[in-house]
């Protein structure tokens, strides 16, 4: 039986990996819906405190 060839494994390069990962964060939505329920949430908390 033949084996499958092992390739070598090249590290990845260090300066083009960085930009990509400051691309990711949070995911949030943007639409009305969401912004809005926030600003309620908001709202019921600073009426709570006071």
């Amino acid at each position: 039986m033949k084996r499958a060839k092992q390739r070598a494994i090249r590290p990845r390069n260090p300066l083009v990996l960085d930009p990509l990962l400051k691309k990711g964060g949070a995911h949030g939505r943007r639409d009305k819906r969401a912004s809005r329920a926030r600003q309620k949430a908001a709202l019921r908390r600073r009426t709570d405190e006071t």
